[in-house]
């Protein structure tokens, strides 16, 4: 996730081989931060051999930079976590409790640290990656590590005792580039050929959607392989919060917010970026998440000729999505009234991504948006489950040859 050039095999230890002791180690870590400046190697190297009490070999001084880089570099003792193929989250609520997702749930990690000390050094050192402050003074943290040299990009959120009452709190959300196409998805079980098939007609009927699920449910996943069967003469425009999208596509234009840095100036919000993209000739506009007042911006960019645009959403199912873009529209200033009236207006379908042990992440829904009364609602056009709904016809109504083919 981070590089770690002088490399790492097996679980971190907290105390190096030989003659290398923690107290060595505690004494080198003092002095490179007191002498500040960029932590080289060399540097390491340096006050490994100036602070030890008798001369070390070249094996000693090895191990010995190998544990400060853990601290120093990257995330450290969770590198090994961050970089496992497949994990999702890294979770710190204490010294020795490390916990993992990589896809079934959380589990306890071998990982563990020396202190609590330790633990807030880490938290504090990653939040300063983000140009960001963590202290007494604001003792929580939320935001977006750089991104990898393979485009994965690591959420994080810290908290502080005594605000975290058991001590420094630490979550890493991994977010690696979505890249698959939906015949891979097919392959993987997250659908059959038919629901393909019926996906990809709404892709070229320009049918603007919304992707829902809970987090980790695979919202980008499916929202970037979509992507991939629009036409290649058509120019599709991304905003993101984190760049997850990289659909197959020859003509993509990602924007990408950008935090506060540490005196609290210069961020650039998901809603300024949706204006700027309205501005450069989108045949298909994507908001990789609407999760605040760039839903209002987003509704009526869908409503101003911008067919076959997409977004994703958290919520719980197709039909609480009118709910959930109620609540994000007030963060706009938006009524409900008139919210509900742009989106039964700009979106067409919605396309449920549900996670669970059995099927793992799979799509459980699709919906169609029905206007009732001055209000929407979503209602089931085929699920996981259950087949076919209420709202098939209307969503084969909206396919090429209404659904020939496809059913």
């Amino acid at each position: 996730m981070f590089a770690d050039p002088a490399g790492r095999e097996g679980k971190p230890t907290r105390a190096t081989s030989g003659r290398v002791t923690e107290e060595l180690v505690s004494r080198v870590r003092a002095r490179l931060v007191a002498a500040g400046g960029d932590v080289t190697a060399q540097a390491m190297a340096t006050a490994v051999r100036e602070e030890a009490d008798t001369p070390l070999g070249d094996g000693e001084v090895l191990a010995a930079i190998r544990q400060l880089r853990r601290e120093f570099l990257g995330a450290g003792a969770l590198e090994e976590l961050l970089n496992e193929p497949g994990v999702t989250d890294v979770l710190v609520t204490g010294p020795n409790e490390v916990w993992v997702d990589r896809g079934l749930g959380l589990e306890r990690s071998h990982v563990s640290f020396t202190d609590e000390q330790e633990v807030r050094r880490l938290a504090q050192r990653l939040a300063a990656a983000t140009g960001r402050r963590l202290d007494d003074a604001r003792p929580w943290v939320d935001g977006w590590l750089p991104e990898t040299a393979e485009g994965s990009a690591v959420r994080l959120h810290a908290v502080l005792a005594p605000v975290a009452a058991k001590g420094t709190c630490v979550s890493l959300r991994v977010l690696r580039p979505a890249t698959h196409d939906l015949e891979s998805l097919r392959a993987l079980g997250t659908f059959d050929s038919s629901t393909a098939a019926l996906l990809r007609s709404l892709v070229s009927a320009r049918a603007a959607f919304l992707v829902s699920g809970s987090t980790g449910a695979g919202k980008t996943t499916l929202l970037a392989a979509l992507l991939g069967e629009v036409p290649g003469n058509e120019r599709i425009v991304c905003v993101e919060e984190a760049g997850e999208l990289h659909p197959e596509h020859p003509h993509v234009v990602r924007l990408v917010t950008r935090p506060p840095n540490i005196e609290g100036t210069g961020e650039i919000h998901t809603r300024d970026l949706v204006r700027q993209a309205l501005r450069m000739r989108p045949d298909r506009l994507v908001v990789g998440e609407a999760r605040g007042a760039e839903v209002c911006d987003l509704l009526a960019a869908l409503n101003t000729g911008h067919e076959g645009g997409a977004g994703t959403v958290h919520a719980n199912s197709p039909e609480e999505v009118p709910a959930r873009m109620e609540a994000l529209g007030v963060h706009g200033g938006m009524g409900r009234d008139a919210l509900h009236s742009q989106l039964a207006a700009a979106v067409r379908v919605v396309l449920h991504m549900h996670r669970d042990a059995s099927r793992g992440r799979h799509l459980s829904g699709i919906g169609v948006l029905r206007r009732q009364g001055a209000h929407s609602c979503v209602v089931p056009a085929w699920e996981v489950d259950g087949g076919w709904g209420p709202g098939r016809d209307e969503l084969l109504a909206m396919l090429p040859g209404h659904g020939a083919g496809v059913v």
